[in-house]
């Protein structure tokens, strides 16, 4: 189960680095592989800020689309050119924060030492400009800048915010209202594309439908330090893995059918039957919008499980989109279809999947670099009663914080968003990607992005930890009882020990 220096030090070698945006990439190396140093944006690359200000007179124009668990997202509502197709996310504070105060870095000293090499990063006054940087400089570079927009920041005052806050209020989920606010002592927020809707619109009554899919983790850790009482995680995904927790926990009423690795696998039936489950149990990861409106799924929660009803008002959005002479029954294969072929053919989450594969070493391994990097004695060697000098305690310190590094990267990868946007193809227009629908005889364009890029936190590594622990014991306690339906620990009453806001 031990790895020898040599094995753990190539290990480390053959991850993927981080690309400094701007560089010309390989075609044939579309995972950056060939680039080997970091550096900062340069002048002649997308401004990270824009001088212009949002006063109390603009609030108005701006009117609320989602949240996360960080961030509101507002839509543009209003008539200015320099506003139209753009979103903005504003900082939320939670409820059990006291407040912001301006410090000299928006990172932790430790989290300083991990993105040592991300200079510009290492300047971030809050940890909003932080994430804005991160995005910007890290994942873009891995991901592609053709599928990232980090977006700019932009000023605001707080007669904005505060105007903002209270506009907003009932709109949002009211367990999201408990949970936080926007955070009305910032002076800036990220003004960004709205990747629900096409840019460049050939006429004003053009339609445009949207997807917003989760894809989760896409392969089975290999990592040695996986212990072999969870080697459940080297054959079952971690997303259906934690499905299962989720339901011991009575967050959601159903486990759902869907399973990344049948997202990731390159098989256009696979695809196609992993947009199936997520359509059916959407959850919090599968979200349609037309024209930029919600029309299936939640803003701000799981969603429920798609009944007739709701699949019957889903139909009659389609009619809007589908513009069919024939009066067939249901649209909802065909947009199935559509979904499924926009991800297999356009090959984006190929890229995704090399980002998230910067996990080597699982956080079982990653763990133990994290106790090195802030100067803990390792818990989890204690745990286990190991040695402290094992493998990874041993090897040279910078090592170390790759690891570190390149798991909290993959983490991201692990988390974010896919958006991808159709149109039916105008007339005459041969410059986008596009699907053909044979059933309807009609071709679409799509664009693809990946959103919602924030960092993750050094902090929570030791959660991370625990977390994943808990999801392969409950796994373990319900195989010990799947034989016994009186004794069922699904059905168990249990407070949890972890609580579950990662989204991982």
């Amino acid at each position: 189960m031990r790895w020898t220096m040599e094995h753990l030090a190539a290990a480390v070698i053959d991850v993927l680095v981080y690309p400094g945006p701007g560089h010309d990439q390989d075609p044939h190396d579309p995972g950056g592989h060939a680039y080997t140093h970091l550096r900062p944006a340069t002048k002649t690359e997308t401004p990270l800020m824009v001088e212009f200000v949002l006063e109390a007179n603009h609030a108005a124009d701006w009117v609320y689309r989602g949240e996360g668990g960080l961030n509101i997202v507002l839509a543009y509502n209003g008539s200015s050119p320099r506003f139209i197709g753009k979103v903005l996310r504003v900082r939320k504070l939670k409820t059990n924060e006291s407040g912001y105060a301006i410090a000299p870095s928006a990172l932790s000293e430790h989290e300083r030492l991990v993105w040592k090499e991300v200079g510009d990063l290492l300047s971030a006054s809050t940890k909003d400009v932080a994430n804005h940087k991160y995005a910007h400089l890290v994942m873009c570079p891995l991901l592609g800048s053709q599928h990232v927009d980090p977006g700019v920041r932009v000023l605001v005052t707080k007669g904005f915010l505060e105007l903002i806050h209270n506009g907003v209020l009932l709109e949002r989920p009211s367990w999201r209202v408990d949970n936080g606010r926007v955070n009305t002592l910032l002076d800036s927020a990220i003004l960004m594309s709205d990747h629900s809707i096409f840019q460049h619109a050939v006429h004003e009554e053009e339609v445009c439908i949207s997807v917003e899919i989760k894809p989760k983790c896409g392969f089975l850790p290999t990592s040695r330090f996986i212990r072999e009482e969870n080697e459940a995680k080297k054959r079952i995904s971690r997303f259906k893995l934690h499905q299962i927790l989720k339901f011991h926990q009575r967050k959601i009423s159903q486990i759902s059918e869907y399973d990344p690795l049948d997202m990731f696998s390159g098989s256009k039936v696979r695809v196609a039957k992993s947009i199936k489950n997520l359509f059916l149990t959407p959850q919090n990861n599968f979200r349609v919008f037309l024209n930029g409106k919600l029309v299936f799924g939640t803003l701000g929660g799981e969603a429920d499980d798609t009944n007739t009803q709701i699949a019957e008002q889903f139909e009659k959005t389609l009619k809007d989109f589908f513009k069919a002479d024939d009066e067939r029954g249901t649209r909802t294969p065909d947009f199935l279809q559509l979904v499924a072929g926009a991800v297999y053919e356009s090959g984006i989450l190929d890229r995704l999947l090399k980002v998230q594969k910067l996990d080597v070493f699982d956080i079982e391994g990653a763990i133990h670099a994290y106790y090195d990097v802030v100067s803990q004695p390792c818990a989890v060697c204690r745990e286990l009663h190991q040695p402290t000098d094992s493998v990874i305690h041993s090897i040279p310190f910078d090592q170390r914080l790759k690891i570190v590094r390149d798991f909290l990267a993959s983490l991201t990868a692990k988390d974010l968003s896919l958006m991808i946007s159709f149109r039916p193809t105008p007339k005459g227009n041969t410059q986008s990607p596009s699907i053909y629908i044979e059933s309807l005889d009609q071709s679409f364009d799509y664009k693809a992005s990946f959103i919602d890029l924030d960092m993750k936190p050094l902090e929570k590594m030791p959660y991370y930890y625990k977390l994943d622990q808990e999801i392969v014991s409950c796994y373990t306690q319900m195989m010990k009882t799947v034989n016994q339906p009186e004794k069922s620990f699904l059905y168990q009453e249990q407070t949890p020990a972890i609580e579950d806001n990662s989204h991982t």
